[in-house]
């Protein structure tokens, strides 16, 4: 969806998520994943693989309470997300036009295949 087509709800609703600390989002993921028979480590992996982050650099994100714009503003994603295509929320993550909304909708893409059992190997294009 396009910005400017959103409405003064949905742009509120999209600065709330902006704002929202990683460290908020991190344990529903992980809580995602196990309910789902995969571990925090796969998690881990599909995390550090988009972000760059090494698992100490990954802990220090989550202890921060940096918000995910402040979360994305330091990590130098993989150049190979925009491979990764298919539905969020009934959104296309490839057309999403916000930089910061589309790479929280990769990120959100990843933990959803990693949920549903797809193999690390394809889920780290």
């Amino acid at each position: 969806m396009k910005t400017d087509q959103m409405t003064p709800r949905q742009l509120a609703n999209m600065q709330r998520l902006f704002a929202m600390p990683f460290s908020e989002l991190y344990p529903l993921y992980v809580t995602k994943v196990q309910n789902k028979g995969r571990s925090e480590t796969e998690l881990r992996t599909v995390l550090s693989w988009q972000t760059n982050l090494t698992g100490t650099q990954l802990d220090a994100a989550i202890s921060s309470g940096e918000s995910l714009q402040e979360f994305f503003e330091h990590v130098h994603v993989h150049p190979n997300v925009v491979l990764i295509t298919g539905t969020v929320c009934g959104v296309k993550v490839q057309e999403v036009e916000d930089p910061l909304m589309r790479n929280i909708r990769y990120m959100d893409k990843l933990v959803d295949e990693l949920a549903h059992g797809k193999a690390i190997e394809r889920i780290l294009r």
